[in-house]
């Protein structure tokens, strides 16, 4: 069965939605939207658009190839595409938390939060390397079970374009009810915050119950302002550095790091994992601000601030600046 890209029916919706929250944030705040930030954006969708074109037919032929050794024959009754889409939504999940604890996911997903800005074209920050770095492995238990290839894309399609609405500030939150289930702008907003009460929190795509489930959930508060962006800030709109500056920086790691196990961590272990301890993982910074905050300090901003990514000189120089 053939069945069309829900993405390619939601582009004009994406379009006039833009421009819509673009109309709104020029009355209200003209700063919630920068020219250069969202020209890189589209930019970056429209890469990640070609990219998805030229590797599309290897991904449905592996998924194909996996399907032959299928475990069960699974048609296309319309409970069996809700199915899908829930088990699919897990294996986002599951993909999305990875994409942060494994560096060689993240220097692909890392495209997506580097922008400083969170509006509608942020969700079109797409990354250019997927296919590379093989994120398409997490379906692929979809397809041994038994559930068509075109099935799967077509849910995992829908998924995509649930996703889009949610990267704005222009909504505050839902209703409780729909706040408990589904993932929301306030719930993803959170996800894309740089804080570190925030850092590695709320990895759901459509169901926001995974991570009420596995223990990664995090409220959003009225009480802390959310900062955006990566932990140390891509600080450039060149559209080729927003691509491929973690791969650039894993590729200097791996090059001038001593051993075989220093050069595999620099690929496999969390984004700012050092051989030498030099730097600091989400998990690190987030424990020395709570330690800050037990202890009645007022410098949790020093704790924020320290890079996770080696991507640069400027990172590597702030990664060994005193800690106060």
């Amino acid at each position: 069965m053939e069945l069309p890209n829900p993405v390619d029916y939601a582009i004009p919706g994406f379009v006039l939605l833009i421009l819509a929250e673009m109309l709104v944030w020029r009355a209200r705040d003209r700063r919630r939207y920068e020219p250069r930030d969202t020209l890189t954006s589209l930019a970056l969708g429209l890469g990640s658009t070609v990219a998805g074109l030229l590797s599309g037919g290897l991904v449905f032929g592996m998924a194909m190839w996996v399907h032959q050794y299928r475990l069960f024959d699974i048609g296309y009754a319309w409970y069996w595409f809700a199915v899908a889409f829930v088990l699919d939504d897990l294996a986002y999940y599951v993909f999305h938390r990875s994409a942060h604890r494994v560096r060689w996911f993240w220097a692909s997903h890392v495209i997506h939060h580097s922008s400083q800005h969170y509006n509608l074209s942020t969700a079109l920050r797409q990354t250019w390397t997927g296919f590379f770095s093989a994120g398409f492995i997490f379906r692929l238990p979809l397809f041994l079970i038994g559930f068509p290839p075109a099935m799967v894309f077509f849910v995992a399609g829908l998924n995509l374009v649930y996703q889009f609405w949610i990267h704005t500030e222009a909504v505050g939150r839902m209703p409780a009810w729909f706040e408990g289930v589904m993932n929301t702008p306030s719930h993803h907003r959170v996800h894309h915050a740089t804080n570190p009460r925030y850092l590695d929190k709320n990895y759901a795509g459509v169901f926001i119950v995974w991570d009420r489930l596995f223990g990664t959930f995090e409220p959003e508060r009225d009480d802390e302002a959310i900062r955006y962006g990566i932990v140390k800030q891509l600080g450039s709109f060149n559209l080729l550095w927003a691509a491929f500056h973690e791969w650039v920086g894993i590729a200097r790691d791996m090059w001038a790091a001593p051993g075989l196990r220093n050069k595999l961590g620099y690929l496999l272990m969390p984004p700012g994992w050092s051989h030498d301890g030099s730097r600091e993982t989400s998990e690190m910074i987030k424990q020395r601000w709570a330690e800050t905050r037990a202890e009645g300090q007022e410098q949790g901003e020093l704790a924020w601030n320290r890079p996770t990514s080696s991507s640069s000189a400027a990172a590597r120089a702030g990664a060994r600046s005193p800690a106060g």
